[in-house]
């Protein structure tokens, strides 16, 4: 339907009829439009099309239809139009009332100056043959959100400050990227032992299924569940035992949590990493160092860099928290739920039930993001910090030079991938925040 939602009259039309004609030309002046305001982003509109209108349409479907029938006993286009009328009454009434609603909404925004946000929802439908056909339709607009407090708030920024414990877990994550799993054929598996097994799963007679799998896993890595990597420490490479195991009440697939089952294990390797010493060969390894002292300079440069971007995302956080609590207003229902699908992606496999307890349970994360992303807009259209052609080019220019390539090529690339809105929005956001940051203070506070 081109006005967002399906008819309650609709129904799939008879293969013979084709759509309807022209008719007459509808526009505004033709309609009796009223309009009334539920909420701030709530509209329900209410049309009245006169009969001869809705007459005038029937007539030309008829007419178009007659043109182009193959019926019995007469020829191509010369079918009367009374015949047609008889024979696809119904047809041709749904195809021209479906018309006329979609084709008098659609006038009856422009009159009002109206740009949904939201599917119209078809509320009421009232005609009689040779009478007016009247209709409500309900539908989301842009809430009018009206800025009062922007300025005067204390912000905590979390203090950056990375230890030295923090950077030798990185190098010691570095020396084992660059380690060799060595093989060993005696003893039994421990701690961040690599381990192949074959696990088969095993009947009520204690003979082996046909579900048997390999795997290899890390012990203590979580790759598998407690029972398992306890049972797999009690062997030595080439030996076979079978073992009762219960899965934990976190196990992903609900429907196992607590329940029990007897396998058979098999251990055929057991591997234990071979650590590279950690100096000078190691950080000209990794790459463009010369001593590892360069190495860990560049670690704690990285680690300070994203530390501090995370102060940053969390005093926008932070402040955007309190502009939202000072100029309070409420947000439509459907920008609620458009945002809670697509934080949720496929919802196709689950079930509605499940579908309505999810949506409840981010609904209050969705509506404080869909509350900062209208914010953010109307304070960048007041104080016009919308990003620039001339800021956009820029921001291709400097991904260009980061990356050695030509801007031109980034630029048809993100154009391609369609990310220059998505760059447009991020530096109009950047713009905001720091408008905002100027009129209010940020102080410094505890490590992040």
């Amino acid at each position: 339907m081109p006005w967002g939602f399906e008819s309650p009259l609709s129904h799939s039309p008879s293969p013979q009829a084709p759509r309807p004609g022209d008719g007459m030309t509808l526009d505004a002046s033709h309609l009796k439009i009223s309009l009334d305001e539920q909420d701030s982003w709530r509209r329900i509109m209410s049309v009245t099309i006169p009969a001869s209108i809705v007459q005038e349409e029937e007539r030309s479907a008829a007419k178009h239809l007659a043109s182009r029938a193959r019926l019995k006993g007469f020829r191509k286009g010369r079918v009367p139009t009374k015949v047609i009328e008889n024979r696809f009454g119904g047809t041709l009434r749904q195809e021209a009332l479906d018309k006329l609603i979609g084709s008098a909404y659609k006038q009856a925004l422009a009159s009002k100056e109206l740009r949904p946000i939201s599917e119209g929802e078809l509320e009421d439908l009232q005609y009689k043959p040779e009478e007016d056909l009247i209709f409500r339709i309900a539908f989301d607009v842009e809430p009018v959100i009206e800025v009062g407090r922007l300025s005067g708030f204390v912000v905590e920024r979390p203090a950056v400050k990375i230890e030295e414990e923090q950077v030798d877990d990185v190098l010691t994550r570095i020396q084992e990227q660059n380690g060799v799993w060595q093989p060993l054929e005696e003893g039994k598996p421990v701690e961040k032992n690599l381990v192949s097994v074959t696990i088969t799963r095993l009947d009520e007679k204690l003979e082996s299924s046909d579900e048997s799998r390999e795997y290899d896993l890390v012990i203590g890595s979580g790759d598998a569940i407690p029972d398992i990597e306890a049972s797999i420490c009690t062997l030595q490479v080439g030996e076979t035992g079978d073992f009762d195991i219960s899965f934990p009440d976190d196990f992903p697939d609900e429907s196992r949590r607590g329940e029990s089952e007897r396998v058979r294990i098999a251990l055929t390797a057991r591997r234990q990493m071979d650590l590279p010493p950690l100096d000078d060969d190691l950080a000209k390894q990794v790459g463009e160092f010369e001593t590892l002292e360069e190495l860990k300079s560049k670690v704690l440069e990285d680690m300070e860099a994203e530390a501090g971007q995370q102060a940053d995302s969390t005093v926008r956080s932070r402040l955007m928290d309190m502009i939202i609590e000072a100029n309070p207003f409420d947000v439509p229902t459907s920008m609620v739920r458009r945002y809670s699908d697509g934080i949720m992606g496929d919802t196709s496999q689950i079930p509605e039930e499940r579908l309505t307890e999810f949506r409840d349970q981010i609904r209050p994360e969705a509506e404080r993001a869909v509350k900062r992303i209208l914010l953010i807009e109307e304070i960048a259209k007041a104080h016009s910090l919308q990003s620039t052609e001339d800021e956009i080019d820029d921001r291709v220019e400097e991904i260009a030079e980061a990356n050695k390539t030509d801007a031109a090529k980034v630029y048809a690339e993100l154009q391609k991938a369609g990310r220059i809105e998505t760059l447009e929005r991020e530096l109009t956001e950047k713009a905001v925040f720091d408008f905002l940051f100027e009129q209010s203070e940020i102080t410094e506070g505890s490590k992040i």
